[in-house]
């Protein structure tokens, strides 16, 4: 069997984009900036929520129902269970599936999954069904705990459970072990589930780092909820309805940062500085990884907070709440640089961990019928094409996420600030995406 590094083991790697192609994209990004700024409609069209469309009825039944419900609880629970097994009991080697479960299926697969399919780990989750199943053997009500959860704290806790995620995945030397791994997991079950108890089930979606994550990547799909009812939705819609929380900055500055360090971390120049600063490389990735998050967050708040709206009158709107009213505009940004960056990766690497999943011991056994199969390195081998997707994925999150905080800067800013008080916001996309196009050439 080939084997490739995994994502946790030294990152995800293609050629460098070429330079031409960069300046394009940037270029092309400046103007359908100014574009949308200059020419786009002047009232909000996604600040009310609008009735959705329904879902054809045959459909809706079959995802309304409890017995799918239940399926896909199941499904979750045995495929967690099965994982567990490899991890627990399996060999600490680079093939064992629970490393690529983590870091590649887990991580980087709810991208297209969430896209797609929307709430998948709401309706996988197997600390929710744990939980589930815990509330029913006591007699309980999983939706209600000790106490109410505090508005204050929003997504604070998800964004901190995502730092420690992308710790583990890029700067813990032993994210190649399975040790870690269990530590990590161990820690993540039991936080979720002490507070699911105090909580209730709003924890999960406020506090579950991996739900938080899919949550708002689904409000990019076309699928939307209104009550019970299942509705189709435009994805501009759907990302009008993302709650501006306490945290929901720091959620997306984590996001963002995280990946933009994935990109630049094993470029020479920062190897270079690694070892020339002479401090120990984990705790200098650290600070690096603080740094990046940190400078997404902090200019991004910036320039929301820049913003002319009103801080008197009836149409008062408090400076310190924008950043996370405008916060929602930089999703579309971080799926188009998260697809640019993994595209390749989860596309091969995850071929190589359904082949591994069907050994969980390694010892050449082929328990799901994977264990044969071939990688297929199509996209590594078209490299110009593979390029040219990078830049349009970065270049659609950027136009999405423009039009996103256009259409929401309508409904905050006064007529007078229609146009001026929208180019602090435009500055900084335009920002992301020529950093993330610099990256993606290789950060030189």
């Amino acid at each position: 069997m080939f084997l490739v590094p995994l994502h946790g083991l030294g990152g995800a790697k293609d050629l460098p984009i070429p330079l031409a192609l960069a300046v394009t994209g940037a270029t092309a990004a400046l103007v359908v900036s100014f574009c949308v700024l200059a020419l786009a409609w002047r009232t909000p069209r996604y600040q009310e929520v609008r009735p959705g469309r329904r879902a054809p009825a045959a459909l809706a039944r079959v995802v309304d129902s409890a017995a799918f419900e239940w399926t896909l609880r199941v499904v979750g629970l045995l495929f967690a269970a099965y994982v567990t097994w490899a991890l627990i009991w399996g060999p600490d080697l680079v093939n064992n599936p629970a490393l690529g479960t983590f870091y590649v299926l887990v991580w980087v697969g709810l991208v297209p999954a969430s896209l797609l399919f929307g709430r998948v780990v709401r309706v996988f989750s197997p600390v929710r069904t744990i939980n589930l199943l815990l509330a029913k053997v006591t007699g309980g009500d999983p939706a209600v705990g000790l106490t109410t959860y505090p508005a204050r704290l929003g997504y604070w806790p998800a964004a901190v459970g995502l730092l420690a995620y992308v710790w583990q995945e890029l700067v813990d030397p032993q994210s190649a072990f399975l040790g870690t791994v269990r530590v990590w997991l161990a820690a993540y079950l039991a936080v979720m589930l002490v507070g699911a108890a105090v909580f209730g089930d709003e924890w999960f979606e406020r506090a579950d780092p991996f739900e938080v994550y899919s949550n708002l990547l689904s409000k990019l799909s076309f699928w939307g909820r209104e009550g019970d009812r299942l509705v189709l939705r435009s994805p501009l819609a759907n990302l009008a309805t993302v709650a501006p929380l306490p945290g929901l900055v720091a959620v997306v500055a984590v996001l963002f940062g995280s990946t933009a360090f994935d990109s630049y971390k094993d470029t020479i120049p920062w190897q270079q500085f690694v070892i020339d600063v002479g401090l120990a490389p984990t705790f200098t990735n650290t600070v690096a990884l603080l740094v990046f998050c940190l400078l997404v967050g902090g200019t991004f708040t910036a320039a929301a907070m820049s913003t002319g709206v009103e801080t008197t009158g009836p149409h008062a709107v408090r400076r310190s709440e924008l950043p996370n009213l405008l916060a929602h505009s930089v999703i579309p940004i971080v799926v188009g640089y998260m697809t640019a960056h993994y595209l390749s990766y989860l596309v091969e690497q995850g071929q190589v961990t359904l082949m591994q999943l069907s050994d969980p011991m390694v010892r050449g056994d082929n328990l799901l019928g994977t264990a044969n199969w071939s990688v297929n390195y199509w996209l590594s081998f078209h490299p110009s094409l593979l390029a040219v997707v990078k830049v349009l994925a970065v270049i659609a999150g950027h136009v999405v996420g423009v039009v996103a905080a256009h259409d929401r800067a309508l409904r905050l800013l006064p007529a007078r600030h229609h146009i001026t008080g929208q180019i602090g916001m435009l500055v900084v996309m335009v920002a992301y995406t020529a950093t993330g196009l610099y990256l993606l050439m290789g950060g030189f």
